[in-house]
């Protein structure tokens, strides 16, 4: 942490910065005393005051590219069309999660709060929560300058947001659609808010690897938070066989299987959903898929005590030399 130095100032920092990381620290989340989430860790601890209450949380990991915020909006027209009141929160400066709900970019909480010089209460509801198909909330958390910030205080920020404006006493499901791969407690920071972790993968030996070190960090996670992993979402692959030996190994499941179908890739391109495009069989049958991923969700998900591999042993389990 900066050193500061006078009323007005901080080492480091230029006098127009000085007020973003005063901000930036006055709101900082308190820190574990003795226990981490992880051996050798500095985990930031989540405020009881931002627990969200009520709703069925689930936060979508994977590699990078592997179609989570696809599977993100998708999962979230499915919840709605089911009757749920949704709201999906997407988690990466990209911020195009909510893109095919929405049909546009829509502004990030960092950019809207860095509008009003970071004094939330200046904000109302429509200037970061926009609705898209079928009723499901949208909000695009945003991230810090590159290289220069955590993405765990970015996610504090937009839930102490719709806790202020009591945004979350009306909605039935949460979906946090967080970027790439863990490699830190900020990227982690959504798994303090989820009942569930659904991890997307494809049957390929990078994506399994990026899955077992979400697993890794969801193990940690769990022994402060109520987070567990719900399960496996098979995404552009047609067959599931190196995914099918890994979960045996590490006791997951395979929840969905979405295989390589061009109408998924054609719904991104149009804006929209899949719920959204021609009925012909190939779009019906996915669109069975994500409503049978909904339900289960709802009604058939189970805690899988999953146990990580070592790097080594992935590397022998999928048939590396």
């Amino acid at each position: 942490m900066r050193r500061r130095t006078s009323r007005t100032g901080w080492k480091g920092c230029t006098p127009n910065d000085s007020h973003r990381v005063r901000h930036m620290t006055a709101t900082r989340l308190p820190i574990l005393d003795a226990v981490g989430d992880g051996e050798g860790s500095v985990q930031v601890h989540l405020d009881d005051n931002q627990k969200i209450d009520g709703a069925l949380v689930i936060a979508v990991y994977g590699k990078g590219g592997i179609g989570k915020s696809t599977t993100s909006s998708n999962l979230s027209a499915a919840f709605s069309k089911l009757g749920k009141r949704v709201l999906q929160i997407g988690c990466d400066p990209k911020h195009d999660s909510t893109f095919t709900l929405t049909k546009k970019m829509v502004p990030t909480v960092i950019d809207v709060l860095e509008g009003v010089d970071f004094h939330a209460e200046e904000l109302r509801p429509e200037d970061f929560m926009f609705e898209g198909y079928n009723g499901v909330q949208c909000i695009e958390a945003g991230g810090p300058p590159a290289g220069t910030g955590c993405g765990g205080y970015v996610t504090g920020q937009t839930v102490k947001l719709l806790k202020e404006h009591h945004l979350l006493e009306d909605t039935d499901v949460v979906i946090f659609d967080v970027l790439g791969d863990v490699v830190c407690g900020g990227f982690a920071a959504p798994l303090q808010h989820a009942h569930y972790c659904l991890i997307v993968t494809a049957n390929d030996f990078d994506s399994i690897f990026a899955m077992n070190r979400i697993i890794a960090a969801i193990q940690a996670k769990s022994k402060n938070y109520k987070v567990r992993l719900g399960g496996v979402v098979a995404n552009r692959s047609r067959e599931t066989d190196e995914i099918d030996r890994f979960n045996a190994a590490v006791g997951l499941r395979t929840m969905a299987h979405f295989k390589d179908v061009d109408a998924i890739r054609k719904s991104r391109l149009k804006k929209c959903t899949i719920f959204e495009m021609e009925p012909t069989d190939e779009v019906v049958a996915v669109q069975h898929e994500y409503l049978a991923l909904a339900k289960r969700m709802l009604d058939d998900v189970q805690p899988l005590p999953a146990t990580p591999l070592k790097d080594r042993e992935i590397f022998d389990l999928l048939g590396f030399d």
